[in-house]
């Protein structure tokens, strides 16, 4: 990670690492959202204004970072990446969000998007793979505490390093709209199938009389512990226990937090899931809405002592007959590497 990071670095001019090499700071980490907003409402250096040749140091950054693997890692951000360059090709500014609708979405997903750059055009609302942005809070080395951040819309990346160690993959925030298209190979890309399906099948696996206790009394328009959000989460736990689940459901737990934990590479990854799977008899789940993840306000949490994921879904914003996807993984003491107090 370290080597890829220098080697993007040596890439970029004087003015363009000043724009990547920023303060690990607790503003700086905080600064990050889930919103088509360009660079007004994150740092780091846009992918849209990097030649080729940087790109893909960048790229090989992210892969470092979040690893290989179809479904997961680089491979799905580039399917994120992907969805928003077909946002980009079909919002209408002039009518601004909900205006749009465009053609059934298609792309082709099968490579890594060419990022157009970012140059006005959009108003407010800036879609495309160029709109997002890397940055490295703190110098990339094997001693001390650094973090990677990258995002865009509908994307926060934060992998946090202590002395030569992933230590922290969260905050990581991961939506998606449209929540499938088709590539120019004809096959079907869901950029975010494997949270939607683990989701799925752990709360299709709970009796009637679970589900009930997992019923949340709120309704859900949003993830709650979004960007701006930080350490705003609830004071009392609420659902169903999973102590009180069958063995075959508290593995189904587990798997339904992996997809968001697998943003990290797999080292990392896995040192997270063994905290996770050890605090599993002090974790709840919780819904609110239905359990066929297609409607607006369907919603599900999983809480735990240090692991929360959330995932809700809307309605569409630029595709108005569709609906998708707004997700959150977040560590109760983990996020940025723990280094901050919210």
């Amino acid at each position: 990670m370290v080597n890829a990071a220098n080697a993007f670095l040596d890439t970029l001019s004087d003015d363009q690492k000043a724009e990547v090499l920023i303060d690990f700071t607790a503003e700086n980490a905080a600064a990050w959202s889930n919103l088509p907003c360009a660079g007004t409402c994150r740092p780091g250096i846009a992918l849209g204004d990097l030649t080729a040749e940087q790109l893909t140091a960048a790229k090989a950054v992210l892969a470092a970072a979040t690893g290989t693997g179809t479904g997961t890692g680089i491979d799905q951000i580039n399917d994120i990446l992907a969805a928003d360059d077909l946002l980009a090709a079909d919002y209408d500014p002039s009518t601004g969000p909900g205006g749009g609708g465009g053609p059934a979405p298609s792309s082709d997903a099968s490579a890594a998007p060419a990022p157009s750059a970012p140059s006005g055009g959009m108003g407010a609302f800036q879609y495309g793979s160029g709109y997002y942005y890397l940055a490295f809070l703190g110098t990339p080395s094997l001693t001390g505490t650094w973090e990677l951040g990258f995002g865009g819309h509908h994307l926060a990346v934060h992998v946090t390093y202590k002395n030569g160690k992933g230590v922290s993959a969260s905050p990581f925030f991961i939506g998606v709209e449209p929540i499938s298209y088709t590539g120019a190979d004809g096959a079907t890309v869901e950029a975010m199938a494997r949270q939607k399906n683990a989701i799925a099948a752990l709360t299709g696996s709970l009796s009637t009389k679970q589900l009930t206790a997992a019923t949340l009394t709120e309704s859900f328009g949003d993830v709650l512990v979004g960007p701006q959000q930080d350490g705003n989460f609830p004071a009392t736990k609420e659902g169903v226990a999973v102590r009180t689940l069958a063995p075959k459901q508290k593995k189904l737990v587990l798997d339904a937090i992996k997809p968001w934990v697998a943003v990290a590479d797999d080292a990392t990854a896995q040192q997270l899931l063994k905290v996770y799977e050890s605090e599993l008899d002090r974790t709840f789940v919780g819904v609110s809405g239905g359990t066929g993840y297609d409607t607006q306000g369907d919603y599900v949490r999983i809480d735990g002592p240090s692991v929360w994921v959330e995932f809700v879904v809307q309605n569409g914003i630029v595709y108005q007959d569709q609906v998708h996807y707004h997700t959150v993984y977040r560590d109760h003491t983990r996020d940025y590497g723990g280094e901050f107090s919210f």
